[in-house]
């Protein structure tokens, strides 16, 4: 008996079929128009996170976890990681109308404010932290009550 390729079932190449599907129109969409200027932004972008996020949240990850290995807490660094990641990205794919550089713009193109933006994210932020600090805050309850009293 011959062995089966590795190729997934039918609905996953399907699914993978059609999603490179939508980013090949996607790509002939966005270069149609402009294609040097997307060509370069999207240089610029692959750079700026190579050579300065990427860094920058790698030394950051790193203190947290020696800071909660030397305070024997090293468990709790994905409570604090996902929180963190989540804001980051929305920092990151909202931060022309979070930091107010495009205000003019975005209010001539779509008629709205761009105000409350900065105000959003850091409550969408403290939301996120709340949310991850009481789902620890239940997990180690949780994890006391299931642990045998101590024999003294």
């Amino acid at each position: 008996m011959r062995p089966r390729p590795p190729l997934g079932n039918p609905f996953q190449i399907l699914l993978l079929a059609c999603s490179f599907a939508l980013a090949g129109y996607a790509g002939v969409r966005l270069f149609a128009d402009d294609w040097t200027a997307v060509a370069l932004w999207l240089v610029g972008a692959a750079l700026l996170h190579d050579l300065v996020l990427l860094p920058l949240y790698s030394l950051a990850d790193r203190a947290l976890v020696r800071g909660l290995g030397a305070a024997r807490r090293r468990e709790w660094t994905m409570y604090v990681r996902v929180p963190a990641a989540l804001s980051g990205l929305l920092l990151l794919v909202w931060f022309p109308l979070i930091s107010g550089m495009v205000d003019r713009r975005y209010r001539t193109a779509t008629g709205l404010s761009a105000d409350g933006y900065p105000a959003r994210w850091l409550l969408i932020t403290a939301v996120l932290f709340g949310g991850s600090a009481l789902l620890l805050a239940v997990r180690l309850r949780r994890a006391t009550k299931r642990r045998p009293p101590a024999v003294h």
